[in-house]
């Protein structure tokens, strides 16, 4: 199977999962500026939502064009992957809406690590298909930001139960340093000619 299919259907679902996100943002009732304070928590959780979903789809978008075949492993983890992300509408929407509560946070928080798992899965079975020479292996190299985003979440969700600004403070962190673009992969294809 050629992974246009899979990239048409991945995009599709996450403008669908963006959507949905902003429909979750009400409209308050009143015409003063006042009016717009409580939404803050929730616009806020959006924002921070609608980033994490524009890196996955940035990065999801370079790791396919290592591709040049897709398996049944690899059909199976992306919509292992597609599962988690269709999570964020409830989880942005449940933290935003009860003012980054502790409960709320710290499932926002599992979310993102199991996206993160998924992701890496997807990753690994890609590489697996390839095998030893694989491309996306070569690219990715030693991976350090994908090892410490899965802990700076765990300590998130942790930090939810005490100190709320700290777990929302290590989401953003995380979000910061995935922000700023990962060229490997699209260096690693330029090197190589591809």
């Amino acid at each position: 199977m050629g992974k246009s299919r899979l990239e048409a259907f991945s995009d599709g679902v996450l403008a669908i999962i963006i959507t949905i996100m902003v429909l979750e943002l009400k409209v308050p009732h009143g015409d003063s500026l006042g009016t717009l304070a409580p939404l803050i928590p929730v616009f806020m959780s959006y924002v921070l939502s609608f980033i994490y979903i524009g890196i996955y789809w940035n990065n999801h978008h370079h790791m396919l064009h290592t591709c040049n075949q897709v398996t049944g492993g690899i059909l199976w983890a992306n919509l292992h992957l597609l599962f988690w992300l269709s999570l964020f509408p409830f989880v942005t929407g449940w933290m935003g809406e009860n003012h980054f509560a502790a409960a709320p946070s710290a499932l926002y928080g599992g979310v993102l690590l199991a996206a993160a798992v998924a992701y890496w899965i997807l990753q690994q079975t890609i590489i697996a298909v390839q095998g030893p020479e694989s491309p996306l292996k070569t690219a990715i190299g030693n991976d350090w930001k994908g090892k410490l985003s899965p802990v700076m979440y765990a300590l998130g969700i942790v930090s939810t139960f005490f100190w709320a600004w700290v777990a929302l403070a290590l989401y953003a962190a995380v979000a910061l340093m995935w922000l700023v673009p990962d060229r490997r992969i699209e260096q690693s294809l330029h090197h190589d000619g591809t």
